[in-house]
């Protein structure tokens, strides 16, 4: 069976820079460290950047040809990884075309998350490419004699998980194979400091649904169809109007199949449609709750008691589902399906998202590029408002996290 998420060090270098150069990387199982695949390969004369590149490429193909669906890219290039990622200009013409092909192999992934980690961390890797870059110097053959550990550190994290804006932002890299001059490509535009106008983004408002009985009664809400509460129903009335006062143009409301959100998706466009003539309000599949299986309706204290070991594995990985249920893995990959559909059917615009707690931690976890441990830290109250601006070149700007003034008063 094909792994689901794998793991790739690759590293490139030349003796000279140029010089004769060689890349390695290696594939390894997400879980065990076991090594799943070798690639190294001497290049004749060429810089280091290029001898990197080349072994980020080598890897991803060998993680594709293994059917994974999901990739862990590590390397101890900080120059490749921040270019993936969309951070940094890619100015050297040589190195635009490598890029490119990179890109295009990213894409063949439900996911790739780029890391940055210490060349100690990447020995394996290295070793391979000194073996090749040894036999393009005419010193050795190309391979090298490597036993490798089967359990792999976690690496300290630099680029964040994937999200809808770096998945925009590795289009840089496609861009710039046909980039004619370095920087005209408002695409390719490097990191700045700078306040962007907020009129040439998409902006997102992020609103959790009202309260429901669920809520008060502390319990795991996830695909049952829980209707508002009275206080829910207050709350909704508030958050409309709070909105409104956001949004002086919105182009759609999006909610939630579920009732909880399309009660408070509805009761938004009402109170919007006063000042601009009518909001249309659509559903989208994809911002439904997460499945709880067998934890649906239950409260906290009852499942840590009926399912210890399960919650445990659950709050230790977003990989791991609820018995019966879903992954937040899976949540999130909907989700960025979700945004970046709006993001393009809607650039430039303003919308409206009713969506639950979580499809709206995991959607600001990307957006802020944090780790998974910002699930558990992040509270999202019920008709909590959030805000965020994207880019067409993958910059992100999270405005607001959970806003609840205007619930002071219920």
């Amino acid at each position: 069976m094909a792994p689901r998420v794998v793991v790739v060090e690759a590293d490139g270098g030349s003796r000279g820079n140029p010089g004769p150069a060689g890349f390695g990387a290696v594939v390894r199982d997400a879980d065990t460290g076991e090594v799943l695949s070798e690639r190294s390969e001497s290049i004749g004369v060429a810089t280091n950047n290029v001898a990197e590149y080349r072994g980020l490429i080598a890897g991803l193909e060998a993680a594709a040809e293994l059917g994974a669906a999901e990739v862990e890219a590590r390397m101890d290039s900080k120059l490749v990884v921040e270019q993936m990622c969309g951070r940094w200009q890619i100015k050297h013409p040589g190195l635009r075309p490598l890029a490119a092909q990179a890109a295009g192999l990213v894409n063949r992934f439900a996911a790739v998350r780029f890391h940055w980690i210490p060349r100690e961390r990447n020995r394996h890797a290295d070793a391979l490419a000194n073996a090749a870059m040894d036999a393009a110097a005419g010193k050795a053959p190309a391979r090298a004699a490597v036993a490798p550990p089967r359990v792999v550190e976690p690496p300290r994290e630099v680029a964040g998980p994937d999200s809808p804006a770096r998945a925009r932002a590795r289009e840089v890299a496609a861009r710039a194979a046909s980039a004619t001059t370095t920087g005209t490509d408002p695409a390719t535009a490097p990191a700045s400091w700078e306040p962007r106008p907020s009129f040439t983004a998409t902006r997102l408002i992020l609103v959790r649904h009202g309260e429901t009985a669920f809520t008060e009664q502390r319990r795991y809400s996830g695909r049952g169809d829980v209707p508002l509460s009275e206080r829910g129903r207050a709350q909704v009335r508030a958050t409309a109007a709070r909105v409104a006062g956001l949004a002086p143009t919105v182009a759609a409301v999006v909610s939630s199949p579920l009732s909880r959100c399309t009660a408070t998706a509805e009761a938004i466009a009402e109170a919007i449609a006063g000042a601009l003539g009518g909001v249309p309000v659509r559903r989208e599949d994809d911002l439904i709750e997460c499945d709880f299986g067998a934890w649906e309706g239950r409260t906290f204290a009852e499942v840590r008691q009926e399912w210890p070991g399960e919650m445990d594995a659950w709050l230790a990985s977003t990989r791991v589902a609820p018995p019966g249920g879903e992954s937040f893995v899976d949540v999130a990959e909907r989700c960025r399906r979700a945004v970046d559909g709006l993001c393009r059917a809607y650039p430039g615009e303003t919308v409206v998202v009713v969506s639950h707690v979580s499809p709206i931690k995991l959607v600001l976890r990307d957006a802020l590029a944090a780790n998974d441990g910002f699930l558990h830290r992040l509270f999202l109250d019920a008709a909590g408002i959030s805000v965020l601006d994207t880019w067409p070149d993958g910059g992100v700007a999270v405005r607001t996290v959970n806003d609840t003034a205007h619930l002071a008063a219920i």
